[in-house]
């Protein structure tokens, strides 16, 4: 069997990717608006459906020939388990982090997540608003710890619970139409 007749094979992992991002990123926002405290529970759904199922859509992305998705959902699957490293800091020795250093680590994932976003004006309108509201959280969030402005964090949580639905929605939007092989949501 030829390795195309494989890749053709593989189901599409972009709604569970999606899925995994939109619903953590929708809990820690909550957080980040001041709905809800930092808990177990989103360090539960960041390793779990933000990590580990975003890193396995893009392996899945990757032998689909996808180079967006692979790349995409892999590295915000390791984002959300570095995000965890930092919140736990398990090495003993190495200072924990502050806003300064948070601040550039949300930035460089905002210029990572802005030429992401170019890539997605060859995608649909969908993928455009995760991305475009990703970047506008993650520069929020970086001026948010680079200021110590509590109102940009909070807004900050508010465009992060957008930014999430609008993924949750284009993952439904793939399932659903995929089912019932028409457009049940438009992307």
């Amino acid at each position: 069997m030829s390795s195309e007749k494989n890749t053709n094979t593989i189901a599409n992992p972009g709604p569970l990717g999606l899925l995994g991002f939109g619903m953590t990123t929708i809990l820690l926002n909550l957080h980040n608006a001041g709905i809800i405290p930092l808990s177990i529970v989103i360090v539960a759904m960041g390793f779990a459906l933000g990590g580990a199922a975003q890193i396995i859509a893009g392996v899945m992305e990757f032998k689909k020939n996808n180079l967006f998705g692979a790349t995409a959902f892999t590295a915000y699957g390791f984002f959300w388990w570095s995000l965890i490293v930092i919140w736990n800091n398990p090495f003993e020795g190495i200072k924990g982090a502050d806003e300064k250093s948070m601040g550039f680590y949300l930035l460089l994932w905002g210029v990572f997540t802005l030429f992401m976003f170019i890539g997605t004006l060859k995608h649909n309108r969908a993928s455009q608003v995760v991305f475009l509201s990703l970047t506008a959280l993650f520069f929020l969030l970086a001026i948010g710890d680079f200021t110590g402005i509590h109102a940009i964090k909070t807004l900050a949580g508010y465009t992060g619970i957008f930014c999430g639905a609008s993924a949750v929605y284009n993952s439904a939007a793939q399932i659903l139409n995929n089912e019932f092989n028409r457009t049940v949501l438009p992307l």
